[in-house]
């Protein structure tokens, strides 16, 4: 059994304007900094084996924030826990969607779907599970994609709506057994009624 702590970037710019990043390596501002700094003292009061994290530079600064006050050393860097690519979207407001592009279910150029951000992370825990069995890891994403993992865990039941998966907030994940499950989201322990669990498969039966 490995379990992952799934951290979310500190604040940026763009998420004080509230526009859509992506792919696009926008930086920590300062109260993202402070942010991390906070998620790493109620992480300290824990064990850790190791942090990993995505490769954009506001996970990668969140990441080594965390790690020097958990007393780990350089995060590694996984470039499959990168940020869903939200193509021509990336860089708009929701006014600015809208207008261009109205129809909410209109296909957004670039747009990666949530099945495909499923599919390029479950492989990455897989190998990080089997390098570090029996370990506790600290995993510092994006909002997408906690998001789109909590949705194929739970078949969409989380998050619910107004469930936010604030910046520096920590979800609790394990591997054990071929499957993926979540323990805590935001903090929050898992309301039993809830499914929590989903293979951890390479062949798995998603939408393309």
């Amino acid at each position: 059994m490995t379990t992952f702590t799934f951290v979310r970037h500190g604040q940026t710019d763009w998420n004080f304007q509230k526009r859509i990043q992506g792919a696009t390596d926008i930086p920590l501002n300062d109260v993202g900094r402070e942010q991390a700094r906070e998620t790493g003292a109620a992480l300290a009061t824990r064990h850790w084996d190791g942090i990993v994290a995505s490769p954009l530079s506001r996970a990668r600064e969140t990441a080594e924030i965390i790690s020097g006050i958990v007393g780990l050393g350089a995060p590694e860097l996984v470039p499959a826990l990168a940020e869903r690519s939200y193509g021509e979207a990336e860089g708009l407001n929701a006014e600015e969607l809208a207008a261009r592009f109205p129809d909410p279910m209109a296909h957004v150029p670039g747009r990666e779907k949530r099945s495909h951000v499923v599919r390029r992370v479950l492989p990455a825990l897989e190998q990080l599970a089997a390098e570090h069995p029996g370990q506790s890891l600290i995993v510092v994403s994006h909002g997408g994609v906690i998001g789109s993992l909590i949705r194929y865990v739970t078949e969409k039941m989380l998050p619910q709506q107004g469930h936010a998966i604030p910046n520096g907030s920590a979800h609790d994940f394990v591997v054990d057994g071929g499957e993926l499950s979540i323990s805590e989201f935001n903090g929050v322990p898992i309301d039993p009624s809830i499914r929590s669990r989903a293979p951890l498969s390479l062949e798995l039966t998603l939408p393309s």
